[in-house]
């Protein structure tokens, strides 16, 4: 059995041009770093998977996780501040997969119809991983099918899909399940009318009800665990 997560931790940029709340509440984005890679070195997951990470975030992550090995993928969108504000000294903008021991890079990419969502496909213990972000309109229905293409006889997938668990399904196609969640479970996203657009899926593992646990503001996306196998 292996345990699983996946967090969106929202890119700085997209915090100060969205007026998001978070924003508000961290005006200084290098403590918010620090305190998500403490957040992360807590936590206990085999193999956790992470959307809109800063260039800034992912130094510190490589600093701050020396036990981990870190996969990544830079999107080739680089986030452009609307407001005047930029509070980080690298804007690029990463996928990224969190692993306990050594993972085989499969292949990478950004989405052709959109360079700021993509997939990083990485081999740990023979499992393919799945690290995603997926866009929320219309987009999804090719974005999906391309993730099916992705995926091997045993895959999971972790991400931002950024819809609920039928589309998925549905956009998937056979053989794929998506974990369902906790009776009363806090939603991923919260303040959203789709508030469960964060995954764990799977083709050829089975799943355990998927955990939300909270982001303590540090995201406007809380953080989603299982246990596949």
């Amino acid at each position: 059995m292996t345990t699983v997560a996946t967090w969106n931790l929202l890119h700085r940029v997209h915090a100060e041009n969205w007026d998001d709340d978070v924003a508000a509440r961290w005006p200084d984005e290098g403590a918010r770093i620090a305190a998500v890679t403490a957040t992360l070195a807590a936590r206990t997951e085999d193999v956790i998977a992470l959307q809109e990470v800063s260039g800034d975030q992912l130094a510190s992550l490589r600093e701050g996780l020396p036990g981990r090995t870190v996969h990544e993928f830079q999107y080739p969108r680089v986030p452009t501040p609307r407001k005047g504000r930029d509070l980080l000294r690298d804007r690029s903008e990463h996928l990224v997969l969190l692993t306990t021991g050594p993972g085989t890079l499969v292949t990478a990419e950004s989405f052709p119809d959109d360079k700021g969502k993509g997939a990083l496909v990485v081999t740990v213990a023979g499992t393919r991983v799945i690290a995603t972000h997926v866009s929320g309109d219309r987009r999804r229905t090719g974005q999906l099918a391309r993730l099916a293409e992705l995926s091997a006889q045993e895959t999971v997938l972790l991400g931002d899909f950024n819809t609920v668990q039928g589309t998925i399904r549905a956009g998937l196609g056979d053989g794929f399940a998506v974990a369902g969640f906790q009776a009363g479970s806090l939603p991923t996203r919260p303040g959203t009318n789709r508030g469960f657009i964060d995954h764990v899926v799977t083709r050829g593992l089975t799943a355990g009800v998927a955990t939300v646990t909270g982001s303590d503001g540090l995201s406007d996306h809380n953080i989603v665990s299982a246990t596949v196998g």
